[in-house]
């Protein structure tokens, strides 16, 4: 036993000098008696509030459950990209994941309605829905894929970026080649806006926008700054044209092997941080804001809001029926 305990430790001394990053080591929750190890994957950088919410989420665990569960965070998809983060919930080879609504409406397509274009105009109407009656019911349809909700934590408020000019009304973005995730109302929002939506995952962003593969792109200020987009991009309009919820979730394999302490404590955690991980995302719009004005990007304060809302209306007719017209008639309700 003493020279295989030894083995293994040259084996993890070897590989650790080889500079093996932390996506080769097999990302499934161990245990060790009644310790757990859980894997928490995000995809933005070391320096985004993610990241921040994350770590307080963990010590927050480990002080609910006296050290017995331990959370450790892996920015920048470091364990696996968004879409394999998920996939590796399902499987649980992947403990836990803080999945954008984009990524997650390839699982429960329903999920999807969350992204129509200003279906939120403020962070409360957001809330309203996502901490209430509807919020549990999508958390219960991804149960079904075998994915728990923790808590609705968010990503915010969405705005474009692009190369050729600036952008006041939708006529500005005829003809924009404009990177979007791989959502069908995505691509369906941009299309009515007389752009050209070309799906590319966030990974290969930043240099699909400096070769010149994309004009523009869109996200919340936090990550536009933290990926550094500022570098490669001109203009910043203000468009906030949708929200973006980004829950924390864990795999249901996993949360399953828990005891019911353990659960209680890892769900609370994650609510009670919910609300610090929304101020962080609130504060943070002024700071990079001023950010990206300081590093040189034109930003377009008060661009034409209603011009965009009664070029997006068309959409809605699309989703209002079939598989997502009782979901998002409680939505609309919810917000009036």
């Amino acid at each position: 036993m003493k020279k295989l305990l030894t083995v293994l430790i040259i084996c993890s001394l070897l590989l650790t000098g080889c500079g093996v990053k932390p996506s080769a080591v097999p990302p499934a929750s161990t245990t060790t008696g009644s310790a757990v190890t859980l894997k928490l994957s995000h995809d933005g950088p070391i320096t985004h509030y993610y990241q921040t919410a994350g770590l307080k989420f963990a010590d927050l665990v480990s002080q609910k459950t006296s050290g017995q569960v331990t959370v450790e965070v892996y920015p920048a998809n470091s364990l696996a990209a968004s879409r394999e983060s998920v996939e590796g919930a399902q499987m649980g080879t992947i403990d836990m994941v803080l999945a954008s609504t984009m990524v997650l409406s390839g699982f429960e397509k329903k999920i999807d309605v969350l992204n129509l274009p200003f279906l939120f105009t403020s962070r409360e109407q957001a809330y309203k829905v996502l901490d209430g009656p509807i919020g549990d019911e999508m958390s219960k349809m991804l149960e079904a894929k075998k994915l728990v909700v923790l808590a609705w934590w968010e990503n915010g408020f969405r705005n474009i970026t692009n190369n050729k000019r600036p952008i006041n009304t939708p006529a500005d973005m005829k003809g924009l080649k404009i990177r979007v995730p791989e959502s069908s109302i995505f691509i369906d929002t941009f299309t009515a806006l007389g752009a050209l939506p070309t799906p590319i995952s966030f990974g290969e962003l930043y240099s699909a926008l400096q070769l010149g593969t994309v004009d523009a792109q869109e996200n919340p200020l936090a990550l536009i700054v933290t990926s550094k987009f500022n570098e490669v991009q001109k203009y910043c309009s203000l468009t906030e044209h949708i929200y973006s919820a980004d829950p924390i979730i864990i795999s249901k394999m996993v949360w399953d092997k828990l005891t019911a302490d353990q659960q209680k404590a890892v769900k609370e955690a994650a609510v009670e941080v919910k609300d610090y991980e929304r101020d962080l995302s609130k504060k943070s719009d002024d700071e990079y804001l001023k950010e990206l004005m300081d590093s040189g990007v034109e930003v377009v304060q008060h661009p034409d809001l209603a011009a965009f809302q009664e070029a997006v209306k068309p959409i809605y007719g699309k989703y209002e029926g079939g598989d997502y017209g009782d979901l998002l008639s409680k939505i609309l309700d919810a917000v009036k």
